[in-house]
């Protein structure tokens, strides 16, 4: 028994006749009435009675073929479910990402993939970039959006490429006689206590931000540190310190908090999409080709 032969016995059960029915399903008539007499005397029962004028089904055949209808179903859901999961098209998919991604680029990627994937079950967590690299090599992650990584410095097992640029700028309490400046010189930042993102979790950014201090010619003063841009936002806002953020975490809108502009321009802020390295999923394949098409229409 196989699967032509329960397909040719239910078209056979519609049609009643030998001859359509081998027309609908593109054989020759001696072959369908060969491969209905083989599956009857394989099963040992007469599926259909035959005259010279008609085909009748025969009670064994009802419930045959009832019973075929129903495999058959259940065999294209199988192919069905195959296909779409060889292209990506269901699924899981594990992301995680940065704080600054937040406010534009995150919300803009997630919106693209699900429309275009709606059966992927995509799931987020926000972590720093450090972390992200690791889960990524234990397998916990499928892909990640992390900070200005360069390609030499990626970790070893993983790959990645550029798809956003951010400026940088001052984020100061809205009170701070700073913030009356626009733009605002960054050696005026200079002896200012700063908040900013611990360099063991994020070290692009934060060696960015210091190499910015330094090239003012001065040396950033920390006085806190906070591994979310939310949560540096907020001590920002709480008379803290200042700091220096993706311009995105603008978007945040924090009412106590003034966003300007720095003088000279700092080079842009990157993220890099990132997976592992000979990642096979189609899935992850899939949202890296949709974040390659965001990039090039965003100019990043």
């Amino acid at each position: 028994m196989n699967l032509e032969q329960l397909r040719y016995v239910v078209v056979l059960a519609e049609e009643l006749h030998f001859g359509r029915s081998a027309r609908r399903l593109g054989i020759r008539q001696p072959t369908l009435s060969q491969q209905v007499r083989k599956l009857e005397d394989e099963l040992g029962v007469s599926l259909f009675e035959r005259s010279t004028r008609e085909v009748t089904v025969t009670a064994a055949g009802r419930s045959f073929v009832a019973e075929a209808g129903h495999a058959l179903r259940y065999v294209e859901r199988a192919r069905s479910a195959a296909l779409r999961t060889a292209r990506g098209e269901v699924g899981e998919l594990s992301l995680g990402f940065v704080g600054s991604a937040v406010p534009e680029l995150l919300p803009r990627l997630l919106r693209g993939f699900r429309r275009a994937y709606p059966g992927v079950d995509v799931q987020v967590q926000e972590m720093p970039s450090a972390r992200q690299a690791e889960e990524l090599l234990a397998g916990r992650l499928d892909l990640g959006i992390v900070h200005a990584l360069e390609e030499s410095a990626v970790p070893e097992g993983l790959a990645g490429e550029e798809v956003f640029r951010d400026a940088l700028v001052a984020a100061l309490p809205r009170r701070h006689p700073l913030a009356a400046q626009a733009p605002l010189p960054v050696a005026a930042l200079a002896g200012e206590p700063f908040v900013l993102f611990p360099r063991r979790l994020g070290p692009a950014l934060h060696d960015r931000v210091t190499r910015l201090a330094r090239a003012a010619g001065f040396e950033p003063r920390v006085v806190q540190e906070a591994a979310h841009m939310q949560t540096i936002v907020g001590l920002v806002a709480a008379e803290v310190g200042v700091s220096v953020v993706p311009r995105t975490v603008a978007a945040l809108r924090q009412p106590e908090v003034a966003f300007r502009r720095l003088t000279p321009e700092p080079e842009p802020l990157s993220m890099w999409l990132v997976w592992r390295r000979g990642e096979t999923s189609p899935v992850v394949r899939n949202f890296r080709g949709l974040v390659a098409v965001e990039a090039g229409e965003s100019g990043r």
